[in-house]
């Protein structure tokens, strides 16, 4: 198993390099990933180089986008929950751009959490009214609280790659259930689904052999697609609709 496994996430890899596009752009070079924003778009950020290494930057976009799509992030609450998204991943604000600064040996690690970050402040347009009337993670929480379910929040793990992955919620072991590590997918999509299934491909190996893996699904608008629930089925994390959450608290307060 460990082997069929981990031919699946050497294929993630391939098709991550082969679905990376560089082109020279003045004195930056512009990176396109495979990952897809809200508008369906490739992400792309710029890297340009400086006397310590490089500078990798949105220049601006992904705040601007949401601006222009409506979503302000001027309330002290928004700003908190775009500085944690922010801070999670290592990524700081210059100005309104997105920037990390990242050295020949860390390129790879900081340029995966760079996508990850804009990925997840991207998401964050879902907090304009009246798009949702409540962060779906604030409901998640809520949940777990009412039903006595102990946990620890944003929990970030080193994976075997040596990339950092961030998850929602880690329940630990109890004498009559393993770890069980949470996500939320506010918005589910077949990337949202094979990010989530690639990092805990990339940590299930390091953390305890009977650790589980759950991700929790806004169904409230729109039900996931047969491809999402199919993307994290393969991997191994079990899919559990908002919805149909009543199913697991058993297990999940066990």
């Amino acid at each position: 198993m460990i082997e069929e496994v981990r031919n699946l996430m050497d294929q993630y890899l391939v098709w991550l390099k082969e679905k990376t596009a560089l082109r020279e752009v003045n004195d930056h070079v512009e990176i396109t990933t495979p990952y897809l924003d809200r508008h369906n778009d490739y992400i792309q950020f710029y890297v340009r180089r400086n006397k310590n290494g490089y500078i990798l930057t949105d220049d601006g976009y992904t705040i601007e986008d949401l601006k222009l799509s409506g979503c302000k992030l001027d309330t002290p609450k928004r700003q908190i929950l775009l500085k944690m998204t922010l801070n999670g991943f290592g990524v700081q604000m210059d100005h309104e751009a997105l920037t990390v600064h990242a050295t020949p040996e860390n390129f790879n690690l900081r340029k995966h959490n760079f996508v990850q970050a804009m990925l997840a402040v991207n998401d964050l347009f879902y907090l304009s009214v009246p798009m949702v009337a409540s962060l779906f993670l604030e409901d998640v929480t809520a949940w777990l609280d009412l039903h006595e379910i102990r946990y620890t929040p944003k929990p970030k793990f080193t994976g075997k790659s040596g990339y950092d992955h961030l998850f929602d919620f880690v329940i630990p072991k109890s004498r009559g259930a393993p770890e069980r590590i949470l996500h939320t997918l506010n918005r589910p999509s077949r990337d949202t689904a094979q990010a989530v299934a690639f990092s805990w491909i990339d940590t299930k190996e390091v953390r305890p052999p009977d650790s589980q893996a759950f991700a929790l699904l806004n169904d409230s608008e729109l039900s996931p697609s047969a491809a999402v629930l199919d993307a994290l089925r393969n991997y191994e994390v079990r899919p559990v609709l908002w919805s149909e959450r009543e199913t697991v608290r058993e297990e999940l307060a066990a």
